[in-house]
């Protein structure tokens, strides 16, 4: 009776119940929506590890998840004006060609699975660290601004008064003024395209921590642009891998379209949720989600490899 359920990707040959796919996608997308990632760098180890999709196609069905699970949450973050278009628009630009780069890389020259995951790992780490170090500040800074002024709100929870020029962006969110160096930003956004391409999920999808630990800016403001970057690069990154892969007929590189898009499906709707419910939850424990998240992929591909 259950059979149909229980179903076989030709592709990628993963057999799985029907439901699995879209409900862990759903799951991880609510919560690491919120930071501005899409979840597709905790559903890559679920692939690889859970489901034994380890070809280099895993990558190009990761980024297909993107496409199809990003926009709902771009939309709710459009909705309540919590974008910053310029910081979106040097995400794209930064990031695109350094996917482009990161996706030949990944074919090329990491085709083994145990290095992709000890490379991804070790990336990863980095980044977590430097969110765990971010989330311990915020916390104690929250505690400090609670006991001056228990009853404080931020009322004014919208991107406004932006600036823009070469040099550098400057807007104001949460009644606090930011702002970054646009060559900066632009130079990060290329080599962790790079990074991304390679990894499989867009170099967006890694963006957001680094916006919160180098630049320091808000993950309320920033979570829209970096999911927005992220939907562009994937789109790239779908093509790319589709286009590489009449060049390597030997090796499994072009998405696998029907549990990619299962898997997006879920992701939608995880991420408009989780875009929905992002300004009710405090910074720290959004920056509290994502370093365990990061952290955990982090030390289970190191492990994987050491062991």
């Amino acid at each position: 009776m259950t059979d149909f359920l229980y179903i076989t990707f030709p592709i990628s040959g993963v057999e799985t119940w029907v439901f699995v796919p879209p409900l862990v996608a759903f799951i991880v997308s609510f919560f690491t929506s919120m930071g501005g990632i899409s979840g597709a760098f905790v559903l890559l180890p679920f692939q690889m590890s859970v489901l034994n999709y380890t070809a280099p196609s895993v990558s190009g069905t990761n980024q297909l998840f993107n496409v199809v699970a990003i926009p709902s949450g771009v939309w709710r973050y459009v909705r309540e004006k919590r974008m910053v278009w310029s910081l979106t628009w040097a995400v794209i630009i930064g990031t695109l060609p350094g996917v482009l780069i990161g996706a030949w890389v990944r074919i090329e020259y990491l085709p083994n699975p145990k290095s992709f995951k000890f490379f991804a790992g070790l990336v990863l780490c980095y980044i977590g660290v430097r969110l765990l170090n971010d989330f311990v500040k915020s916390k104690k800074e929250q505690t400090i601004v609670q006991n001056k002024n228990p009853s404080i709100q931020n009322t004014e929870f919208i991107v406004t008064d932006t600036l823009f020029s070469l040099r550098r962006v400057e807007f104001r969110f949460g009644g606090q003024q930011f702002s970054f160096s646009v060559p900066g930003v632009f130079l990060l956004c290329f080599i962790v395209g790079i990074v991304g391409g390679i990894y499989g999920i867009g170099g967006g999808a890694i963006i957001a921590p680094f916006f919160i630990t180098f630049f320091h800016l808000p993950v309320h403001a920033i979570a829209g642009a970096a999911l927005m970057g992220t939907f562009v690069t994937s789109v790239a990154g779908v093509f790319i891998y589709q286009l590489l892969s009449f060049f390597y007929p030997n090796i499994s590189v072009a998405p696998d379209w029907s549990l990619g898009v299962l898997f997006g499906i879920g992701g939608f709707f995880g991420m408009y949720l989780g875009a929905r419910c992002q300004r009710y939850v405090p910074a720290y424990i959004i920056k509290l989600i994502l370093c365990v998240c990061v952290l955990f992929v982090a030390g289970k591909y190191i492990l994987g490899f050491l062991i």
